[in-house]
């Protein structure tokens, strides 16, 4: 299962990491972010010392989700050196956000 992380810890997890990281933006209440559970589970196995993947709560860390300008949930970045790469917005089918992950 994919880690949580919060403000204290998003900028050694995600800016410095050494790896890709993808982050999902997301809340407990939202229907669309349950239905990606599954796929982001089953990449974040897939792909398990290649990418990193976290979980960002919007509810508990709203200031870092603005920061991004998430306006929709779920939001996944992908950030590469600290940077973000990709962005995709809402639920998707797993190819989409697998095709994500090969451009990188």
């Amino acid at each position: 299962m994919a880690e949580i992380i919060k403000t204290e810890n998003f900028e050694e997890k995600v800016l410095k990491a050494e790896r890709p990281v993808l982050v999902d933006f997301y809340a407990d209440w939202c229907g669309p972010c349950k239905m990606m559970i599954p796929i982001f589970e089953k990449l974040s196995a897939e792909y398990a010392g290649r990418v990193d993947f976290y979980k960002l709560n919007t509810d508990k860390d709203g200031a870092l989700a603005a920061q991004y300008r998430v306006m929709s949930i779920p939001t996944m970045i992908l950030f590469v050196n600290g940077e973000e790469k990709e962005r995709v917005v809402g639920a998707v089918p797993e190819a989409t956000l697998r095709g994500k992950l090969e451009e990188v």
